[in-house]
């Protein structure tokens, strides 16, 4: 909806138009979550959700939508008939939702388009129902909203657009609505020092969590992007001066994911002591053993590293799984990045109460 936000302020005051919007994708397709076209009651088209295969069938849908003021969604896909009729024949499936929006949006809108302007994250939850409701979401907010409050600002906090609600396990809870959440801010960062199978492990991952993950080692024959595929960039260089560099440049924040799988003191001291010294990174763990631990802080130390920043470090990182593999590794390192950054106990769900989803 990036694309076309400005259109659709500048449509809006002439009266209503329907917005379609693919909520949600399965294998492969032609467009990501967020691809929006705008119909006017007046036939004009703005935008493109998949490159001209369901443009003419959300069309119609939109032209419904307008008449009726009811919001429908259709899904699309090559092994239906009504999805290979209108030319998806990629393999996957696509979910559009399509709802009218009316002229008294144009406050929240007008608020969105300055909040990407000033490069700011920022996000819309609209639930997914005949009458659909929106939401501005911004960082640091806590007011409830539907029950889907919690899980819409892990989306915004993880960079990424996606579909919460509709979840009806916990019995003394309401039912949550299905609730689209587009965000408009840049993935979260993962940053992997290290070219090792632990690494190609947790990039493949960290890009399915969402992060935008970066291998970065300085032996240029085992650093290449044919050795990790799922990785978002593979760069050539010592992690800890890149480290450096990125940080001086802006583009680490608190939402950025630095892991040490080095196992090698060279690289991963260095490493560990240019992270703890990006103050706003959100987690900074090295993988090891305890006596590997034990050396390692000792050289921290030795090379200036203060107590209250060797306390951000988590290490050995991951949860206690008993892994062995790369594989199983990746996950109990995972699993540890989720809980801190929900806050969460990471304690077996049937040793706590209250709510699953707090």
């Amino acid at each position: 909806m990036r694309a076309i936000l400005g259109q659709l302020i500048t449509l809006l005051p002439r009266g209503p138009v329907a917005l379609a919007r693919v909520v949600d994708t399965t294998g492969p397709g032609p467009r990501e979550p967020g691809a929006a076209m705008i119909v006017t009651e007046s036939g004009e088209v703005h935008g493109s959700l998949s490159g001209g295969c369901v443009e003419a069938a959300v069309v119609a849908s939109a032209r419904e939508v307008l008449a009726t003021g009811h919001a429908v969604t259709d899904r699309f896909g090559y092994s239906d008939g009504d999805g290979f009729a209108v030319g998806l024949t990629c393999g996957g499936e696509i979910e559009v939702f399509v709802e009218r929006i009316r002229p008294d949006r144009l406050p929240l809108l007008s608020s969105l388009r300055q909040r990407i302007g000033d490069g700011s994250p920022v996000g819309v939850a609209t639930t997914m129902d005949a009458r659909p409701e929106w939401k501005l979401l911004l960082p640091g907010g806590t007011d409830p909203w539907h029950g889907v409050d919690r899980d819409a600002r892990a989306l915004l906090v993880a960079g990424r657009s996606g579909v919460v609600g509709a979840d009806e396990c916990e019995a003394d809870s309401s039912p949550r609505p299905r609730t689209f959440v587009q965000v408009f801010a840049a993935p979260a960062r993962m940053i992997l020092a290290g070219a090792n199978d632990f690494v190609r492990a947790l990039s493949r991952t960290g890009r399915q969590l969402g992060y935008r993950v970066t291998v970065v080692d300085a032996r240029e024959t085992f650093a290449t992007a044919a050795r990790f595929p799922s990785a978002n960039e593979v760069v050539v260089d010592w992690p800890h001066r890149y480290l450096r560099a990125e940080n001086e440049a802006g583009r680490l924040d608190r939402r950025t994911v630095v892991c040490v799988l080095t196992h090698d003191a060279k690289f991963d001291v260095p490493t560990v002591v240019a992270a703890l010294k990006c103050a706003e990174l959100g987690f900074v763990g090295a993988l090891g053993s305890r006596r590997t631990h034990t050396e390692r802080v000792e050289r921290l130390r030795a090379a200036g590293v203060a107590d209250e920043q060797l306390a951000r470090l988590k290490s050995p990182v991951g949860l206690d799984l008993n892994a062995r593999t790369p594989d199983e590794t990746a996950i109990s390192i995972a699993a540890q990045i989720l809980a801190e950054r929900g806050g969460a106990s990471a304690r077996p769900l049937d040793d706590t109460e209250g709510p699953i989803h707090r």
